[in-house]
């Protein structure tokens, strides 16, 4: 039995699909018990704030998918995993952040996320780390301007990050629960290229077919509409590495590929499969 944290997620998701289909027993846990998952899938309502409740999640699971979600379970991250090694768990993939490395001295990215792999390396499990560079899925807070007025305003207009599609995250953590070779791995995740916001903007009105304008708003803009959302060191951070990436941040990873066999999918995949969001 496999057990996926986060399993409404972008990257959850499409994990617990691609485990389904490979014939896997999967239970998929969120907050809330997850809805329309394929056949045969156990659907449970988890919380890994209270590592003693989760424990019951646990229940016949030989490997758990562990999600990093900046800020949210730190604390009780040792106690998830001893539940897990409790409940007969021996191996964990975990879900960490490219701002681990890149980003050390950011509260919400470097040192939390080091912390919790940490724990992870502690665990006495067998375990794989995915370093991921930001979602190409995070465009979809675009959707609503672009559904109304066919309009995307960002900042960093014409600065190129790598964004990774989910469905490669999810597809190199199948890979690494399912396959051996993985274990005391640690993965950076990355698209083919860094595209820059302006050309996200263009891709997405060459698959809608019409034209979507770019109008970009200054850091400033940004950081006020993004503390309505975010805790003011995740915003920080969040606008360094869109503004100001570093080289590491821009560099292409080659550990999909080599995965994979096969290259990471660029933007236009990710929006071509993802395009009603924004009609």
């Amino acid at each position: 039995m496999i057990v996926v944290t986060g399993a409404t997620g972008n990257v959850g998701r499409p994990l617990v699909r691609m485990l389904a289909e490979a014939g896997e027993k999967v239970t998929a846990v969120a907050r809330r018990a997850p809805e329309a998952l394929p056949e045969g899938v156990r659907a449970v309502a988890g919380d890994l704030t209270d590592a003693e409740g989760f424990a019951g999640v646990l229940e016949g699971a030989e490997k758990l998918f562990l999600l990093f979600a900046p800020g949210s379970f730190a604390a009780d991250v040792p106690g998830v995993l001893a539940a897990a090694r409790a409940a007969g768990v021996r191996q964990v993939v975990l879900l960490s952040s490219q701002g681990v490395a890149t980003r050390p001295e950011s509260a919400s990215h470097g040192q939390l996320g080091a912390a919790i792999e940490e724990a992870v390396r502690a665990s006495g499990m067998e375990w794989t780390i995915l370093r991921p560079s930001g979602f190409q899925s995070n465009v979809l807070a675009w959707a609503e301007q672009v559904r109304g007025a066919r309009t995307v305003s960002a900042p960093f207009g014409d600065v190129g990050v790598p964004f990774v599609d989910p469905e490669d995250i999810a597809a190199m953590a199948a890979a690494a629960l399912r396959e051996s070779g993985h274990a005391g791995r640690t993965y950076v995740l990355t698209g083919p290229v860094a595209e820059t916001p302006r050309e996200r903007t263009r891709v997405l009105g060459e698959i809608l077919g019409e034209s979507v304008r770019f109008e970009e708003v200054t850091a400033e803009q940004a950081r006020a509409q993004m503390l309505t959302f975010m805790p003011a060191d995740a915003v920080e951070t969040t606008l360094a590495i869109l503004g100001a990436p570093t080289e590491d941040e821009l560099r292409i990873s080659p550990d999909i590929d080599t995965v994979l066999g096969r290259p990471a999918r660029p933007f236009a995949a990710w929006a071509r499969r993802n395009i009603d969001a924004f009609r």
